[in-house]
C-alpha cells in the first residue's frame, strides 16, 4: 500500500463538526469530501449515506439512504481500493444545514460510543475478503433500508453506522460486531419477513 492510500484516521465527532461549520445554505459537494480520504472514504460515504435514514418522513430517508449505501457495498465487494462516483453524484451532497441538524441530534451518542471505538484489528479492516463480505451486507441491508417496511429507518440507520464507524476509525472488533448485528438484521427483516426475497425477485424480473 503506498503512502497516498495509507488509510486516514479521523475521529468522526471532528468530522461532523467541520461538516456543519459555516454557511448553512451550502452543499457539501461528495467529490470533494471524498477526494482525500483514500480507502477510508468508503466509511465516510457510508456515513453521508446514512444521514437520510434520520430523516424523520416515512419513505425519504429510505429512498435516498438505500441507493447509496448499496453503492458502497457494491464497490467494497467488488475490491475497489478507492471510491468511485458517478459525475452526477459527485457534484450533489448534502447542505451544511443537515449535518447541523445531525449534530445536534446524534453528535452526544457518537460522543459516547467513540470512547468505545479505537483503531484495532486493522487487519481486518484491510483483509479483501473480509471487506468483501462487508460489502455484501451493505448491499443487503441497503436493499431492505430502501424498501417501505415501517418503523425500521431508524433500526437500519444504527446497524449502518457502526459499519461506518468501523471503516472511518479502522476499528476491526467494532467491525465484527457489525457483521453480527447486521446479520441477524437481513435474517429477521429480509430473509424470514419475505420482504429481501420479494425485492431481489422484482428486480431480476425487471432487468430480466
Amino acid at each position: 500500500m503506498s503512502a497516498d492510500d495509507a488509510p486516514r484516521h479521523t475521529s468522526t465527532a471532528t468530522l461532523i463538526d467541520g461538516f456543519a461549520a459555516g454557511d448553512p445554505d451550502e452543499v457539501l459537494r461528495l467529490g470533494d469530501l471524498l477526494k482525500d480520504f483514500g480507502p477510508a472514504a468508503f466509511g465516510l460515504l457510508l456515513f453521508i449515506g446514512v444521514l437520510p435514514a434520520f430523516i424523520p418522513i416515512p419513505g425519504v430517508g429510505g429512498a435516498v439512504g438505500g441507493p447509496m449505501v448499496v453503492l458502497v457495498g457494491v464497490q467494497l465487494l467488488l475490491g475497489l481500493r478507492k471510491v468511485w462516483l458517478p459525475a452526477f453524484l459527485a457534484r450533489r451532497g448534502p447542505h451544511r444545514s443537515a449535518m447541523v441538524r445531525f449534530r445536534q441530534r446524534m453528535a452526544p451518542w457518537l460522543r459516547r460510543l467513540e470512547k468505545l471505538v479505537r483503531p484495532r484489528m486493522g487487519g481486518l479492516v484491510d483483509n479483501r475478503v473480509a471487506l468483501s463480505f462487508t460489502g455484501l451486507l451493505l448491499i443487503l441491508l441497503g436493499i431492505l433500508l430502501a424498501l417501505p417496511i415501517p418503523f425500521t429507518n431508524y433500526v437500519f440507520g444504527f446497524l449502518l453506522l457502526l459499519f461506518a464507524l468501523a471503516l472511518l476509525e479502522r476499528d476491526g472488533a467494532l467491525l465484527l460486531v457489525a457483521w453480527i448485528a447486521g446479520g441477524i438484521a437481513v435474517v429477521v427483516f429480509g430473509f424470514l419477513s419475505g420482504n429481501l426475497v420479494e425485492a431481489t425477485s422484482a428486480l431480476i424480473a425487471k432487468w430480466f
